[in-house]
């Protein structure tokens, strides 16, 4: 018989647990990445796609702070859309995965809010570049590009 410390018995078996601890983590927060850069790139596009728009906006006297918040307002929307479908989702997902989870709870309302909050927060951070960029935007370049 081997007799070793009870500590470093539980330590060697739960390293598969804390590696997959560890993995979920790095690809929840690929994931965050993931949908930052994508999101960045929907919001340039749609900034992009109405740069006239803008230009004659500022043209006609509209302030920075103005185009600023015609773009996030736009990106919030989106935000709000995706967060709703997003939950919808997880709580079906959820209910098919219950019997997977063991001593986890399906719908967890915590890690819900906090997901929503993460996300928006992300998704938030990602929208401010371009209205920025939109609001520093020469209207005479703007309406030459058509």
């Amino acid at each position: 018989m081997e007799f070793r410390i009870f500590r470093t018995q539980i330590s060697d078996r739960l390293v598969r647990e804390r590696l997959t601890a560890m993995l979920s983590g790095f690809f929840g927060l690929l994931a965050a990445l993931l949908a930052m850069v994508g999101l960045y790139g929907v919001i340039s596009y749609l900034v992009a796609r109405r740069r006239t728009e803008i230009g004659i906006r500022l043209a006609l006297g509209a302030r920075p702070g103005q185009v600023v918040t015609m773009v996030m307002r736009e990106a919030v929307r989106l935000i709000v859309i995706g967060i709703l479908i997003g939950v919808a989702l997880a709580l079906v997902a959820g209910r098919g995965a219950s019997s997977l989870l063991f001593g986890l709870m399906p719908h967890d309302a915590v890690t819900l809010v906090a997901a929503c909050v993460l996300l928006a927060g992300v998704a938030a951070c990602a929208s401010c570049l371009p209205a920025l960029r939109a609001a520093k935007l020469d209207p005479m370049i703007a309406l030459r590009h058509e």
